[in-house]
């Protein structure tokens, strides 16, 4: 560690514990104060793991099995319980990490996608709703690198709620439901949808406007740590000497 290092270490307790005081958030720290290997890093690389493995369950014995099918939900539920608990040791430990705010959206986008991509191969789920889901995670993703060198685009409440919304949908689909249920998980599932309609394009608007601040800013020195959100959600803005966190639509983002 260098002289800066430690007396950063010396000021601030938590970059040498790992600790973070009520209040602080995560990401207002720099990334290299926490080791790549942590528990909020395993979290999510298990949770990359359990990808394929809900793919076999989901597959199995022609997709159809009311045994395999449930095996797959459990490992879709378990899969979706580590995305919000990393992101809860992330905060809570301090445990940020610049390969936990890459792997962390990129894990979420793995799951959701091949949960909707295996749904409409097995004709459980028409592909015009898997196309549009898609289409806007990865759009979403893409507008995030676009102006992440300006600033953060911070999830918003609308953005949490699409995540609830279509995880519940997903596990609904996956389990083998019939009758009433099934109605349920298609009207689930239609809110979700029009939930990602509304939110994409809040974000389209969010990341145009933070790139024009920028650019009137005077360029990338002007705005670097700038962010918006909408009214109300907490959100705070990272400090302009650190660089700009990728954010998820998750409750946990880090």
């Amino acid at each position: 560690m260098s002289s800066f290092d430690s007396s950063a270490a010396r000021r601030r307790p938590e970059l040498k514990t790992g600790k973070l005081p009520r209040g602080v958030e995560p990401a207002a720290l720099p990334a290299t104060t926490v080791s790549v290997v942590n528990v909020a890093n395993a979290l999510t690389g298990f949770r990359l793991l359990l990808v394929p493995i809900f793919l076999l369950f989901l597959f199995a014995q022609g997709g159809h099995n009311e045994t395999w099918r449930i095996a797959a939900w459990g490992a879709f539920a378990l899969a979706a319980f580590t995305d919000r608990l990393d992101g809860q040791v992330a905060r809570a430990w301090g445990q940020v990490t610049e390969f936990g705010k890459l792997a962390d959206p990129i894990a979420d986008k793995a799951l959701t996608g091949a949960a909707l991509i295996g749904l409409s191969i097995l004709d459980d789920l028409s592909w015009w709703v898997t196309l549009v889901v898609v289409v806007r995670e990865i759009g979403v993703t893409l507008l995030r690198f676009w102006v992440i060198r300006h600033g953060v685009i911070p999830a918003s409440r609308g953005g949490k709620l699409k995540t609830f919304l279509l995880s519940v949908a997903i596990g609904l689909y996956v389990l083998p439901l019939t009758g009433v249920l099934h109605t349920a998980a298609v009207l689930v599932m239609a809110a979700a949808v029009i939930v990602a309609l509304v939110t994409g394009v809040d974000y389209v608007r969010q990341a145009v406007t933070l790139r024009r601040s920028a650019l009137a800013a005077g360029g990338v020195g002007g705005a670097v740590g700038e962010s918006i959100s909408e009214p109300g959600d907490g959100s705070r803005p990272v400090g302009a000497e650190l660089r700009a966190p990728l954010a998820t639509d998750g409750p946990d983002a880090r």
